[in-house]
């Protein structure tokens, strides 16, 4: 069973949709806010080899021409 998100589940019941097609939506919904936690966490992980590696050419710049 996969996961789903119990509030939209909740709203799209409200609104009237079936109780197969709300489940279906909401754990639709729970995929895409996983995979984009994944994103995120890999342009966190990016933003830090990009920051060591501009760290680390200036200061091999800086000992060159110093």
């Amino acid at each position: 069973m996969s996961t789903m998100i119990f509030e939209v589940y909740d709203a799209l019941k409200d609104a009237g949709a079936t109780e197969d097609k709300a489940r279906k939506a909401a754990e639709a919904l729970a995929a895409y806010e996983n995979r984009f936690n994944k994103v995120e966490s890999d342009l966190n992980l990016l933003k830090w080899m990009v920051g060591f590696n501009l760290a680390l050419s200036a200061g091999i710049l800086l000992k060159m021409y110093a």
